[in-house]
């Protein structure tokens, strides 16, 4: 059975339809071409697949495509500045060495992204607990660690040029 959605993609409005039994990174994947959504597991434990939904981090291999109809979400295609600079999170992830064989790092900068909205100065171990639904396999998550922490002293989530990606900010 299929069903049109609409939602807000990388600050763009955009509509498809969808079998009734697609997950959100299948579409984002196949009919948005957001290769920087990675599916590691299909089964919510590896955070490659995490995307922003209004506000909110969340595997997109678990998360149906229909429950995306009209909601605000976030890939790792959004992030960067529209000239193509990076953004702040990913010039930490980079200036910290943070970044290995790359396959987990679209989901831990948007997990990233979303914890320094919601909490601009993190301890390193709310930084851990933030990063807790990501894994990476290769950095041993020190550098990672330290990325955030760079990130967050280095002005942390930046607005100025990122209007268009609706990250929600706790008060």
């Amino acid at each position: 059975m299929k069903q049109t959605i609409a939602f807000t993609l990388n600050g763009e409005a955009v509509s498809c339809d969808v079998d009734v039994r697609q997950s959100l990174i299948e579409v984002l994947r196949d009919e948005f071409e957001m290769t920087g959504v990675k599916e590691g597991c299909s089964v919510g434990e590896c955070g490659a697949c995490t995307v922003i939904i209004d506000g909110q981090t969340m595997e997109s291999c678990l998360y149906m495509a229909v429950w995306a109809n009209g909601k605000n979400i976030t890939t790792i295609e959004g992030v960067a500045a529209e000239d193509g600079h990076l953004d702040n999170v990913q010039q930490a992830f980079v200036d910290a060495g943070a970044v290995q064989c790359g396959y987990c790092t679209p989901g831990m900068v948007l997990s990233s992204e979303q914890l320094l909205a919601d909490n601009p100065n993190p301890t390193r171990d709310e930084i851990r607990r933030g990063l807790s639904g990501n894994m990476c396999r290769c950095t041993g998550y020190q550098k990672i660690v330290d990325a955030v922490e760079l990130a967050a002293k280095n002005g942390g989530v930046k607005t100025d040029n990122r209007n268009k990606i609706p990250f929600h900010v706790a008060n």
